[in-house]
């Protein structure tokens, strides 16, 4: 279809778009001018929690049932008088440019790329190091749904008021629900992080049968998995009042009042928590914003989770009877509550590099992702020099309680040999998407720091390639060079390759042949 341009004028601003006709949501025959529309007469209540917030791009060129992409960096082709802000990479090189939604011809002019839906991150620039709320990504499994989330939602409600914390939950437009503690007070990442991971597990423990706070996806099966790690500086959430793009209709990040909550409960009715984009219109001009005290309301953290953090930032030892006030003023008669820990290593996004000696010497791949830790084997090992490409061949996925496997694979199971891990940190996912074959990522390692690319190259073909085939490969800069001491060094216990086998301190039994 040739493609069809015109410019409008949007608050003064002259902004070309194209294909408005263009269907995106086939089964409603939305288009690319219904999303415009949308988004234009939403803009008086959206705009304003998006004001100063970095914001990750999700685009869908081809509508929703073709393939998408995230974008972090503002792409070359952004109009000057677009905002962006600048965030630091965790390598040294070049900073990512993030564009700010703070005005509706930005937000008209992403509406056009397909931009469908809006991911913000919890900060304000300039102040990238400050969550202006704490948020609960409430996300039900496998015989869940929606209403077994809002029990859960009412759960997290009342834990949090025992804290004198107030809370407001919004639909996600998809499977589930989020719940926000505003803050806007001088507050850590750290502190909201191992706070919400602390209160899940707690509720966790209370509910065992209904709420589960690891991402193990075979945890999940009836239960509510309580998302805590989207309180962390690299994680971004679908903003209030955002498209989601999961369905073949369009359907809206709305919030909801806990009444709402309560009575689609009492009714079983989970088609009482799916709003199109002419329910959140009518609702935004009936009710007017239900979120709008997420943006004013002022609260701080329980006082012991502030001292527990300041201690840490003068690197003063933490008391270990930090918390003992703080726990004697809580109404906690099921289970005592977890003392909060740092997030910095536990965000969901972490990497793994086991060097493995199994038949042949090998460097495994890992990336964790989907609950999983998706994996390569590459046996020459990850290139360091830009331009080089070493074969990533794709293997089975490994269960997340593997990532810090160092050890013994018994000879005659399927990897039978010793077991390092090379190298382990977090990664922030830059572009692409793992299931349409290109994925580009910065490590942040204790060996590997820098930017790479994996990228299929071929895809499994049962009459000639009967597995897929990538390529891992380094991006912009040179990484330095990994001595041969190094290279024969564990990141986590400094032992070699001979140590691990004659320590054989650990053994993974693997259930394949």
């Amino acid at each position: 279809m040739a493609k069809t341009k015109q410019q409008i004028s949007v608050r003064g601003r002259r902004i070309t778009v194209s294909n408005l006709d263009k269907i995106l949501y086939p089964a409603a025959k939305f288009s690319k001018r219904d999303v415009i529309d949308y988004y234009t007469r939403i803009s008086k209540f959206l705009l304003p929690h998006l004001k100063n917030h970095p914001v990750t791009l999700k685009r869908f060129p081809d509508g929703v049932r073709g393939e998408f992409f995230y974008e972090k960096e503002a792409p070359f082709y952004t109009p000057s008088w677009i905002k962006t802000f600048p965030v630091p990479r965790r390598e040294s090189g070049n900073d990512i440019h993030y564009i700010v939604i703070n005005n509706l011809p930005t937000l008209v002019w992403l509406s056009n790329l397909a931009n469908l839906e809006i991911h913000p991150f919890l900060h304000r620039v300039p102040r990238i190091d400050r969550p202006t709320a704490m948020v609960f990504d409430c996300d039900p499994g496998p015989g869940a749904d929606i209403l077994t989330c809002a029990r859960v939602a009412q759960m997290l409600r009342d834990l949090l008021g025992e804290l004198e914390l107030e809370s407001f939950p919004k639909v996600s437009g998809s499977k589930g629900l989020q719940v926000y503690v505003p803050l806007n007070s001088a507050v850590s990442y750290d502190e909201t992080g191992a706070t919400a991971k602390a209160l899940a597990e707690l509720l966790e423990r209370r509910e065992p049968k209904l709420v589960v706070s690891k991402m193990t996806k075979k945890l999940r099966t009836r239960k509510v998995f309580i998302d805590w790690s989207q309180n962390a500086d690299s994680k971004s959430t679908v903003a209030v009042y955002s498209l989601r793009a999961k369905k073949d209709r369009p359907y809206v990040s709305v919030p909801v009042s806990w009444d709402e909550l309560g009575d689609a409960l009492k009714s079983k009715d989970r088609e009482q928590l799916f709003f199109t984009p002419a329910d959140a219109i009518e609702r935004v001009e009936e009710h007017g914003d239900l979120f709008a005290p997420v943006l004013t309301k002022v609260q701080k953290l329980p006082g012991a989770v502030r001292e527990y953090f300041a201690e840490k930032d003068t690197k003063r030892p933490a008391t270990k009877n930090a918390l003992k006030p703080y726990l004697a003023k809580r109404n906690f008669k099921k289970t005592a509550e977890p003392k909060p820990t740092s997030l910095r290593t536990e965000d969901g996004s972490r990497f793994v590099i086991q060097k493995h000696a199994a038949s042949h010497l090998h460097y495994d791949f890992r990336l964790e992702m989907d609950g999983v830790l998706k994996s390569w084997s590459v046996p020459k090992g990850p290139p360091v020099k830009v331009g080089d490409k070493r074969l990533a061949m794709p293997t089975e996925d490994h269960p997340v309680e593997y990532i810090g496997f160092e050890g013994i694979i018994p000879k005659g199971e399927y990897g039978g040999g010793t077991v390092m891990v090379w190298d382990a940190g977090t990664y922030d996912l830059i572009e692409g998407n793992y299931h349409n074959g290109f994925v580009r990522f910065n490590l942040n390692g204790s060996k590997l720091k820098g930017e790479w690319m994996l990228q299929r190259f071929v895809k499994a073909n049962a009459e000639r390639d009967k597995r897929e085939k990538w390529l891992l490969s380094k991006a912009r800069k040179n990484a330095r060079v990994i001595s041969r001491k190094r290279d024969d060094q564990s990141a986590i216990s400094k032992r070699t390759m001979a140590q691990i086998a004659k320590a054989a301190d650990a053994r993974w039994h693997s259930n394949r042949k």
